[in-house]
């Protein structure tokens, strides 16, 4: 499927294709709740080779920070997240560990997504005390990371787009 997307202020916009359009993850990782707002985020797959930016010079990156060895000092990821430097707005994350794909936030698709049947609610051992997620009676809820993949996932329930 193909995707377009933007910043909110025009100074950024892509195209890229999707076998795994349905927005159905909502993270709640500590770096997903300050980056994505509402206190978690939703990320999309996309291939690589597919991403066309236009106002590539208005891109910025943020390399993502974790606690080094024992809770130390925080120390930067491979896992980049792209955003308007204009504006803020985020709008996708890649990693050089998986260079056949890159996670457009669903925040930033411009294009019609299809309704999830379900959400997955991931990380939510991460949640701020605040949150309270809106658990459907369909959805699944795990306090880490769920067994399959964003693919995975499209393919079990039939949603894989060829």
């Amino acid at each position: 499927m193909e995707l377009q997307g933007s910043c909110r202020c025009g100074a950024v916009r892509f195209s890229c294709r999707s076998h795994t359009p349905v927005p159905y993850q909502r993270c709640y990782c500590s770096i997903c709740r300050k980056v994505g707002g509402s206190g978690y985020s939703i990320n999309l797959c996309a291939q690589a080779d597919s991403l066309k930016v236009e106002g590539r010079e208005n891109l910025h990156t943020y390399r993502v920070m974790l606690p080094g060895e024992s809770g130390g000092a925080l120390q930067p990821t491979t896992n980049a997240r792209f955003f308007c430097k204009e504006c803020g707005c985020y709008l996708w994350a890649q990693d050089p560990s998986w260079p056949h794909w890159f996670y457009p936030f669903a925040s930033a698709i411009d294009s019609e997504l299809p309704k999830p049947p379900h959400s997955v609610h991931l990380m939510l051992g991460s949640k701020a005390s605040w949150v309270e997620p809106q658990v459907g009676p369909k959805d699944e809820t795990y306090e880490e990371y769920p067994e399959l993949s964003i693919e995975e996932w499209h393919k079990k329930h039939r949603l894989y787009v060829e």
